[in-house]
């Protein structure tokens, strides 16, 4: 990579460099933070539900691929992009109503992977669901560069 690991990216040039993607924008999820140590990002329930009126569990995955993938292209960036290759989630509470909150901190953050742990919690601070995400590092192609 061509900055130092000791040194922290341009974060504007960064997220001026990521697409936001439709997904999320349907979803209505919110980056509100975005360092090398911690990407943390809300999401509406409504909109977002199963047919219980529950938090839909895949809403739950998709923030939590968001943030954890953004952890990782900001950790790869400029010279890799970051493509999922693992997710997993364990739902431990419904959430019903409001905004969850997803906070993505790495694991591991090497030449070719990058792994994240995201807690999703309801706005009460309960943890509403726990995922790990993991992450190849690619060259990136050179009119991302």
């Amino acid at each position: 990579m061509s900055h130092d690991d000791d040194a922290t990216p341009d974060l504007d040039a960064f997220l001026a460099a990521m697409p936001a993607g439709a997904l999320n924008e349907k979803m209505g999820v919110e980056i509100t933070e975005v360092g090398p140590e911690r990407v943390v990002a809300t999401m509406p329930v409504e909109g977002n539900t199963q047919p219980y009126g529950l938090l839909h569990g895949g809403a739950s995955v998709v923030l939590a691929e968001t943030l954890g993938s953004v952890g990782a292209a900001l950790h790869a960036w400029p010279d890799k992009v970051a493509v999922g290759v693992d997710i997993n989630a364990t739902h431990h509470r419904a959430a019903r109503a409001g905004t969850v909150t997803g906070v993505a901190t790495p694991v591991h953050l090497g030449r070719s992977m990058a792994s994240f742990e995201v807690v999703v919690s309801d706005e009460q601070g309960r943890r509403v669901c726990t995922s790990r995400i993991t992450c190849a590092l690619i060259d990136a192609p050179p009119a991302a560069r």
